[in-house]
Order: structure tokens, then sequence, then C-alpha cells
């Protein structure tokens, strides 16, 4: 399993904020080297406005093609893609959250993050583009299961794994429910060591579509003669938005957790709103969480956090970490 590589000086960039320490997309890109590894970039590559090598980050293939460059050239990815429409992550985000999940086991491990395939993570909304156990996978060495309620979603997640032989380290389960989240996914026989989710957090789709136009306004590229893509990265309706948004996701994700409190270590979602995290933290207490944690991230001009909560006592979590990673951290 690679390592990650010493960390160069960061020079910002437009598409980058301060990254985790062992986030491999520190600095600026190396075009050519991207498409030495991915030629099919190399169409796509423009000079913006401060004279630097680029994307047009309004260009949805544009936007797909530098993924799989990143993907193929930082984590050995020889097939990336997923069908029209479908969210197209940005990727340094996506690995940030991977390594504040490495942290958080480590911070319970005496500093030693446990790696390799005993460790089981837990993907809710793993989408089309199956990027969290990608990178979980290709740094940690940790086995996921991946679920979610869209079938072509899976389908397509399916392809990637299937292309890159990974479906022995990562599997696949899907949601038939849409009101529910971790029941008919986690079973009696399941433990996970983490869960990761990142949840829809618009009410609607004609909130997913004002929040693209105001995004685009921003960058300046609300041009009347120019084509834009209708959502700024894609998204299909389980991935952009959900009856109560964010809000209300997230407090199904709390009070559903504790009935699978002794199954996971630590439980996990992203927050994109910082008011939400105030009515998490109260649903969390209520439902007896033993510890909450709260890791604010960034990317660029992007804020979010990390929310985290476990139901194990002190005696319990000591012994799951004899049990499971005493052997396997390094």
């Amino acid at each position: 399993m690679p390592q990650p590589p010493k960390r160069p000086a960061p020079s910002p960039t437009p598409h980058k904020g301060i990254l985790h320490p062992r986030n491999r997309h520190q600095g600026r890109y190396d075009f050519s080297k991207m498409i030495k590894a991915c030629p099919e970039l190399a169409p796509f590559v423009i000079i913006n406005p401060y004279g630097k090598q680029s994307i047009d980050f309004a260009d949805p293939a544009a936007v797909k093609v530098f993924n799989r460059a990143l993907l193929r050239q930082y984590y050995g990815l020889a097939y990336w893609d997923i069908p029209e429409g479908y969210l197209c992550p940005p990727i340094p985000g996506r690995a940030d959250y991977i390594h504040s999940l490495a942290d958080l086991l480590a911070d319970s491990n005496d500093g030693v993050i446990p790696r390799g395939a005993a460790i089981e993570a837990l993907d809710i909304g793993v989408g089309a583009n199956c990027i969290y156990p990608l990178i979980g996978y290709h740094e940690y060495g940790w086995r996921f299961t991946a679920a979610d309620i869209d079938a072509a979603a899976l389908a397509s997640a399916g392809a990637i794994l299937q292309s890159n032989r990974l479906t022995s380290h990562i599997a696949l389960r899907q949601q038939p429910e849409p009101d529910h989240v971790f029941q008919n996914i986690i079973t009696l026989e399941d433990r996970f060591d983490i869960t990761l989710c990142n949840p829809p957090f618009h009410t609607s789709l004609d909130e997913a579509l004002s929040g693209s136009r105001r995004k685009w306004k921003n960058l300046g590229k609300l041009d009347p003669k120019r084509k834009l893509p209708v959502l700024n990265f894609g998204g299909q309706g389980a991935e952009l938005w959900c009856k109560g948004g964010e809000a209300r996701f997230i407090r199904l994700l709390a009070e559903e957790s504790a009935r699978y409190g002794q199954q996971v270590f630590w439980f996990s979602t992203l927050v994109s709103k910082a008011t939400n995290v105030e009515g998490l933290e109260v649903a969390l207490k209520r439902a007896q969480a033993q510890d909450i944690r709260t890791i604010d991230m960034s990317q660029g001009q992007k804020r979010s956090r990390l929310v985290a909560w476990t139901f194990l006592d002190t005696g319990s979590r000591q012994h799951w970490r004899q049990t499971r990673w005493q052997l396997n951290a390094r």
C-alpha cells in the first residue's frame, strides 16, 4: 500500500484550501504529469487568468476527466467514470475527510492509525463516484461497505470496483427504504470501526438550482451568452436534496445510530451548515452518545465540519481496540 509523500510547501490555487498534512493534493498540480498518466485530459487544459494551467470548472466533461486523471495519478486507478448528471466531487476535500477519520481512530489508539483490512468502514450514500472507499482503501487499506438508495449509482460504483479489481475490498449494499439510513444496511453480524456520510443538504431541487446559480455568480461565471451546467459538479436527487434537507437527514442519522451503538466504534457525518451542528449535538445527547467531537474542515472558500460520536463507554472502547486494532496498527 503506497505511503503518502512528504508534504511540499503549499501554494494557493483557486480549487484547493488548507488541506490535511497527509493529503496528496498539496500545492499546484503538475499538468504534464497528469496528462502523461491520463492523456484524455490534454484537450481540457487551459491557461487561467493568472497565467497558470488549469481546466474550466464550469465544463462537466472537463471536471470528470480531471478527476479521472487525479485518481489515476495519485491513487493508481486504471478506470473511473460516472453516468452523465451524477455528482462529480472535488477530490481533495473528500481525501481530507478520510484523513480526518484516520486521525480520529488514531486518537483512540495512542496516536497510531489503525490500518489494514481488519478496519471496517461504512459509507452511507456512496454515490456513483465511489470516492470515499477508493481513497480510504488506497491510503489505509481499510475494507469498506458502501451503501446507497440509487440502483444506477450502485451499478456505476460496481463497474469502477470491478474494473480496478477491488470487489473483495469494497462491498456494495442497496438501501431499499428512503426513510432509513443504517436500518437495512447494518446486519447483526456487522462491526464497523468508522462510518462516514456526506448528506444531501438541500431541501428541494429548486433550492439546489438556486445554490448553483449563486455559486456561478460569485465566481463571475454567470454570463448569459454562455451555456452553464444546471448544477455545478452535477448531482441526482438523493445526492443533493431530501425532505427536510441536511438538518432532518443528520437528525435521522443520530436517531438511528443509537440502535447500532454497540456495533460501531465511531459514527461520523459532514455538516455543511454550521447552524445544524447544535441540533445534531442535542439529538446525540438525547440519544446518550458517550463522546461527541466536532472537527472544522475547509477547502478553498467552502467551510464545513465533521461531527463524530460514539455510544461505547471507555471500557468498551478499550476492549474494541484490543481485539480489533492492536495487531493491525502500525
